[in-house]
């Protein structure tokens, strides 16, 4: 069996596991719905309760296609930001993007005891918290975009990235320091992550977000091969290096900041996604490894959600925290394991 259809043989099974992943994500939960019943529903099948229909339409629903979505965007990135800096623990937040959404719902919850002004905190979950936090995505994103107007090398910019994240971790540190015990849960909640505050209108939104994102990577796939080899030799090819930066900062910029404005951060998807995607399908071909990143981080999330929900329990786990739960170990074994400077 040739690559082309090896490859070809792993999207249809992983297709065929994503679906299966999807119909058990959406069937867990405080309430079990059984997975023949959702089978028949878009057949005409009605549901046995009426509840069912609800939970699923309302509820359920939209938080997995909002994991979908963050899955793709956050693999994508990852598999962006490894490829243009050659480096395998390159992520979608290294550039300090997430850190500026931390950074915007930070001041939104808990500036106003430092500042002695009324807080904006006490609007709780929703559209203030995701104007906020892409507020503060969008200032790093510029800062970085003005940086890259002056830094050549991609190391020196992964570098600033850090930088930037740390200036805004230094300030949450301090506005935690003087806010209220409300203040501070209020943003301790938002940092844990969530894919289930999300509805309709702000999946729609988040869709759009994902897909502008997606674009610019989309056109600029093939000049990614050559950035495996470096930086020179892809120069030598003839590829403009400088417009390929501006398309991975814009790119994983929209998508990480959008993301985290919608579901908060969520470690790990997008630095351990792309090496799973290039250990199953082995090979250096983007025009592979975006689509296979993109669906096993799809099938990632949904089973991080599912294992989240604790099934039967009306208790619910951070998805930060599972996230990092298996994505940490899949990183260390793939350091211990795997030879990256083969790779990178």
């Amino acid at each position: 069996m040739n690559n082309q259809a090896k490859h070809l043989l792993y999207f249809l099974i992983g297709i065929g596991t994503c679906l299966i992943i999807w119909l058990v994500n959406l069937g867990t939960g405080s309430v079990n719905i059984p997975i023949s019943d959702m089978v028949k529903r878009p057949f005409g099948g009605p549901f046995p309760r009426e509840a069912w229909e609800i939970i699923l339409m309302e509820y359920r629903l939209p938080k997995s296609i909002t994991a979908m979505l963050a899955g793709i965007g956050l693999s994508i990135s990852g598999l962006q930001m490894q490829t243009f800096f050659r480096n395998p623990l390159a992520g979608p937040y290294v550039l300090g993007i997430s850190s500026g959404a931390g950074l915007g719902v930070g001041i939104l919850s808990m500036a106003g005891t430092a500042l002695g002004w009324q807080t904006l905190g006490g609007y709780g979950a929703g559209w203030p918290i995701i104007l906020a936090a892409s507020f503060g995505s969008i200032l790093v994103l510029l800062l970085i975009g003005l940086t890259a107007w002056r830094v050549r090398d991609s190391m020196t910019l992964l570098i600033l990235g850090l930088m930037f994240g740390s200036i805004a971790s230094a300030i949450l540190s301090i506005l935690a320091y003087f806010s209220e015990a409300e203040q501070l849960k209020m943003f301790t909640i938002w940092s844990m992550g969530s894919l289930g505050d999300t509805g309709w209108d702000q999946v729609k939104v988040l869709a759009v977000a994902v897909f502008v994102g997606l674009f610019p990577a989309i056109l600029w796939i093939k000049p990614f091969d050559a950035m495996l080899l470096g930086e020179n030799y892809a120069k030598s090819l003839g590829i403009n290096t400088t417009h390929l930066k501006w398309v991975m900062i814009i790119s994983t910029g929209i998508l990480t900041g959008s993301i985290t404005a919608f579901c908060g951060p969520i470690a790990f998807i997008g630095i351990a996604i792309p090496h799973i995607a290039r250990m199953i399908f082995k090979t250096s071909d983007h025009k592979i490894l975006f689509p296979a990143a993109a669906l096993i981080g799809i099938m990632g999330i949904l089973l991080c959600d599912s294992l989240s929900q604790l099934p039967g329990s009306y208790q619910t786990l951070p998805i930060n925290a599972v996230t990092t739960l298996i994505g940490a170990p899949v990183v260390i074994w793939l350091i211990i394991d795997r030879n990256f400077s083969k790779e990178f």
